[in-house]
């Protein structure tokens, strides 16, 4: 039996995201090969997912000085709290689904405020005299991505996800990214299809 962490960075639903519909996809099939599993959603458009602000970072500061938690101020609390909630759901996940739609050649910036509640020095990685480095090696990932043009993973998204991941130690890593749809619509129902035949065979393996 695994956790597995469902970020899902899509504010529509299937009828209306091909991200979403990939996606549905991938956990459908997993659930029929892994029912073992236990699946968590995490909706990020429909989260109270804090932004690393004034607040946190004084409450950090605080912290790092010595201080209580008891020290803080009730709302710097409060964000601290619901920050270390999101750290605490990755570290007890051992597979890790992220999907997005490419907006603007980058992420979406509730998929960069929850990427930022999993980069904790000491947690995830931690700093050494020859640079940084990855503390997470028991994890896999999947990242779903839908974008109109095709840039084959190129992309700054695409490569930051996979950056990050590499970044705090994930290198067992896997990728569907569903392109083109935008630039030649008559293919739309061909790059749906093999998207979703990827996402079948992958999900079986994960």
């Amino acid at each position: 039996m695994a956790n597995v962490l469902v970020v899902n960075a899509h504010p529509l639903s299937a009828e209306d995201s091909q991200t979403v519909t990939i996606l549905d996809t991938f956990i459908e099939e997993h659930q029929l090969r892994h029912p073992e599993d236990v699946i968590t959603m995490l909706d990020l458009y429909y989260t109270d997912l804090p932004e690393i602000d004034g607040d946190l970072l004084l409450a950090w500061k605080t912290l790092q000085k010595g201080a209580e938690f008891t020290d803080l101020n009730d709302a710097q609390q409060e964000k601290v709290r619901i920050f270390n909630e999101f750290t605490d759901q990755f570290l007890a996940s051992e597979k890790i689904v992220i999907a997005n739609a490419l907006w603007n050649l980058n992420i979406p910036s509730k998929l960069k405020s929850w990427f930022d509640t999993i980069n904790v020095a000491g947690k995830t990685f931690r700093y050494t005299a020859e640079g940084p480095v990855g503390l997470i090696t028991d994890k896999k990932a999947i990242h779903i991505q839908s974008s109109g043009g095709t840039y084959n993973g190129q992309d700054f998204s695409a490569q930051y996800v996979k950056g990050i991941l590499n970044f705090i130690g994930i290198t067992d890593f896997d990728s569907i990214y569903i392109e083109g749809a935008d630039y030649a619509p008559e293919k739309a129902p061909e790059i749906m299809a093999a998207a979703k035949e990827k996402a079948k065979v992958l999900a079986a393996q994960f």
